[in-house]
């Protein structure tokens, strides 16, 4: 069992605490089987919501799936209680934003889309439909008359 961390950047304007909105959040990944180094092209996603129980009762975990290379059968677990907020003092440097539980499987890509929530960062002002896909997204903070934007964002995986 190992554990990695999706480490996450982007540059803020006038916006924080950057964040996954609800355990129904999905995570989109491409997973690489640990065991014959096969790297589907597909996008999968993982909600916190989603338990699936392991073989020999050993507990559950958010997605359990079986390789099609070598029909071993590995599995990832959103460890929630490390899901942490992107704030203004973090821009332009990696944070990592949470960490998952693995075995068998190695996350290799995230692709960021629809589901964050941010907040002004002078005004307060909430804005709960953050889509991240086009890795830029802007609006209007009306309270203090100012753009706000969250750029160029990327990430990057590391072992915990």
């Amino acid at each position: 069992m190992v554990k990695f961390g999706l480490q996450f950047k982007a540059t803020l304007e006038n916006v924080t605490n950057v964040k996954p909105l609800g355990d129904d959040f999905r995570w989109f990944l491409k997973l690489k089987c640990g065991n014959c180094g096969e790297m589907p092209d597909k996008w999968q996603y993982i909600t916190q919501v989603e338990s699936v129980p392991l073989k020999g009762g050993r507990g559950s975990a958010s997605m359990v799936q079986k390789c099609k290379l070598c029909s071993r059968e590995n599995s990832i677990d959103i460890l929630g209680d490390t899901i942490t907020q992107y704030n203004a003092e973090n821009s332009e440097r990696f944070k990592t934003m949470v960490q998952f539980e693995c075995r068998g499987l190695e996350p290799i890509d995230f692709q960021p889309q629809a589901g964050f929530a941010a907040q002004g960062a002078e005004s307060g002002t909430k804005f709960p439909e953050v889509n991240l896909l086009e890795k830029d997204w802007t609006d209007y903070d009306e309270r203090v008359n100012e753009s706000v934007g969250i750029y160029d964002v990327t990430h990057q995986f590391i072992k915990c």
